[in-house]
């Protein structure tokens, strides 16, 4: 199956909308894209959530071991694991009810991308972030 993404132009509305964005996968390490990803986003005026269950904080936030663990609402879940996690994660994104599901380049399940999409959310996937928030703004 092709991925059906959203349009730019509906893409730029998430990230206009959004202001709170949750960061599976979102490593301490500077080296790591998923760090300089999320910095970039946060510079921008986003805050970051770290999902990382071996870090307890990240970007100077609180991390938190699941999405679950989340006190706040979340406006876009980021997703910088492996495509066989998806499954997996999607289920706990269910759970948190946010209204946008999307992963970073060449992290791509197509029966999740179905999944949610039929369910009314918005999924992006296999596309960066910080790439399409450059682009659109």
């Amino acid at each position: 199956m092709l991925l059906n993404n959203p349009t730019r132009e509906q893409i730029k509305e998430v990230l206009d909308t959004a202001k709170t964005i949750a960061v599976v996968g979102l490593s301490p390490n500077p080296n790591r894209t998923s760090y300089m990803v999320s910095e970039a986003m946060q510079r921008a005026g986003y805050r970051i959530i770290p999902v990382n269950p071996m870090a307890d904080e990240v970007l100077g936030e609180k991390s938190y071991a699941s999405l679950k663990d989340i006190p706040e609402p979340v406006d876009i879940v980021n997703v910088f694991r492996r495509s066989e996690f998806l499954e997996s994660l999607a289920e706990e994104f269910l759970e948190i009810d946010s209204p946008v599901f999307w992963t970073q380049l060449n992290v791509v399940d197509d029966d999740v991308f179905k999944r949610l999409t039929e369910l009314g959310y918005t999924v992006i996937m296999d596309r960066c972030i910080k790439v399409e928030h450059a682009i659109l703004k």
